[in-house]
């Protein structure tokens, strides 16, 4: 994994998110945390050596627009430079199809994987996504459980903050997944 250079909070309509960078792009993003010490800490520890500053240009657009996109507007944030040198083959693959589900629409677990070209593999998809350092930029929270239920979620607040993010975005939440 590519060394972290930096890390800075910002304030968010969901409260207060962290984005970690290096030189190849985003190594991270972190929905809120109890308090901004717990977050600062905790940052530290995964990403050693990052200090916080104020983010280069392209990360600082990055930010603006996951505001925006947390305050409603429509970005399925697919652009954004990411840097996926640490991350396993199977969970690149996962979050390349992730990113390209819009706000607003959904998938199934089994169906991420049916189009990976595995249907049996819906439980890696689901550990694969449990994973993701990425939240929001890979948009995890678009994936369901079978039937349109919520599934889990390992981001702070776990499902009800899933269903916040869903909500934001106005997607379909309790009957079968929307397609994008």
């Amino acid at each position: 994994m590519t060394p972290a250079r930096g890390f800075e909070l910002f304030d968010t309509p969901i409260g207060p998110c962290a984005i970690v960078w290096g030189e190849l792009g985003v190594l991270g993003l972190h929905l809120p945390h109890r308090d901004a010490a717990t977050m600062r800490a905790r940052l530290r520890q995964r990403f050693r050596g990052a200090e916080e500053g104020d983010a280069p240009p392209a990360v600082r657009v990055a930010i603006t627009r996951i505001v925006a996109l947390l305050n409603g507007a429509s970005d399925d944030l697919a652009d954004v430079a990411l840097d996926m040198s640490g991350v396993p083959d199977f969970h690149r693959r996962v979050y390349a199809l992730a990113r390209t589900i819009v706000p607003g629409a959904t998938l199934s677990y089994g169906e991420v994987a049916q189009r990976l070209g595995d249907p049996t593999a819906a439980r890696a998809v689901g550990q694969a996504l449990g994973s993701n350092p990425f939240a929001i930029i890979v948009p995890c929270h678009r994936v369901l459980a079978a039937g349109g239920r919520a599934g889990g979620f390992s981001a702070p607040g776990g499902v009800d903050t899933k269903l916040r993010l869903l909500e934001i975005e106005r997607a379909r939440i309790g009957s079968e997944p929307s397609l994008f």
